[in-house]
């Protein structure tokens, strides 16, 4: 069952909530709490710390819901805020954004969109919490640590973690996707973030899926390893798999339609795994580097919209599973020679 807290001075909204959703409280789907503003809430947090996501409103007397927000990351690593609020000016979602929100609702509330809204971020707070599982495993998985993450961690834990590095035998994919950056030139920063993020929940199931492990976002790009049995195929596979969703769908941007579409690097070998990072400040990634990962990267950058770059070792491994084109002969950044580079063809 999961646990919201609804931060908001309207008596009337917990009426309507209570309403729109007492079939899921009833079924045991949802459960909600309610505070009446941000120092309620925090009350409310320190008591029930297996709340998954606040729903709260900006303009409320006492604590307002943008202080809430800088206060969230201290009673739990992985909550998401969710703001409902009439105050949908620019700079208050900006504000909003740059303090951590996860998504945006407007009032008067469409109770369609906000379920749908929690159902999304729910899914995130799950991820997350599958990904703090994954840190105090030592596993691949993690995609970032930041010090609330690390509070959870003993110090024992934490040290024994940074003597986990190792050379390993993986292969590593890049997706990069192609025209997203004139976006954000000209659409609402709510929409730009939603776009990507749906783009980006595409990706990712596709890696899980063929058992790979995001290592991390950089911008409107991603990157994956694939360690274990038949890494390559299953990275190559997910590649496939990533440019066909990507590209079967159309974003209607209301002046125009966006048809997204990944360039993909994918290279295969030897690279060491361990956490990079700054202990001082607590923030690591546990993440692979190396030549093979460099390569992967600038596969993805010598390729085009809708193409999937490997070098010629790959294609050599691989060509008796997949259909390849050559490209030639490609100068990467930092290669004293060219590259011999292959597409890989559906």
């Amino acid at each position: 069952m999961a646990k919201l807290l609804v931060v908001d001075d309207e008596e009337d909204l917990e009426v309507l909530i209570r309403q729109k959703f007492r079939r899921k409280i009833r079924e045991n789907v949802y459960s909600f709490l309610f505070a009446r503003d941000g120092n309620e809430a925090l009350t409310l947090l320190e008591a029930h710390d297996d709340i998954d996501v606040v729903l709260t409103d900006i303009n409320m007397p006492g604590m307002d819901g943008l202080t809430l927000l800088t206060k969230l990351p201290e009673a739990s690593p992985v909550i998401k805020a969710v703001m409902v609020s009439a105050y949908g000016d620019m700079d208050n979602i900006r504000t909003a954004m740059n303090r951590g929100a996860f998504d945006f609702v407007f009032k008067p509330v469409n109770f369609e969109d906000l379920d749908a809204t929690i159902e999304k971020t729910l899914q995130h707070v799950a991820q997350l919490r599958e990904t703090l599982r994954a840190i105090k495993e030592n596993n691949i998985l993690k995609m970032y640590v930041d010090e609330h993450v690390l509070n959870f961690m003993t110090r024992e834990e934490f040290e024994k973690s940074l003597t986990a590095n190792e050379t390993v035998e993986a292969s590593v994919l890049f997706v990069d996707i192609c025209g997203f950056t004139s976006i954000t030139e000209n659409a609402e920063a709510d929409r730009v973030v939603r776009m990507l993020n749906n783009l980006f929940d595409i990706i990712v199931k596709e890696v899980i899926h063929h058992q790979g492990h995001i290592d991390k976002f950089m911008g409107d790009a991603v990157m994956a390893v694939f360690r274990g049995d038949y890494h390559m195929d299953r990275a190559i596979e997910a590649a496939l798999a990533v440019k066909e969703r990507i590209a079967a769908g159309a974003i209607d941007l209301g002046n125009g339609v966006f048809t997204p579409q990944v360039s993909i690097g994918v290279n295969t070998g030897e690279m060491i795994s361990g956490n990079i990072g700054s202990v001082s400040l607590k923030r690591l990634d546990y993440t692979v580097i190396g030549d093979t990962v460099n390569v992967a990267q600038r596969l993805q950058n010598a390729a085009k919209p809708n193409q999937i770059l490997v070098a010629s070792h790959v294609y050599e491994m691989a060509k008796p599973s997949f259909g390849f084109r050559e490209i030639g002969l490609v100068q990467l950044k930092n290669k004293a020679k060219p590259v011999a580079v292959y597409e890989v063809l559906a």
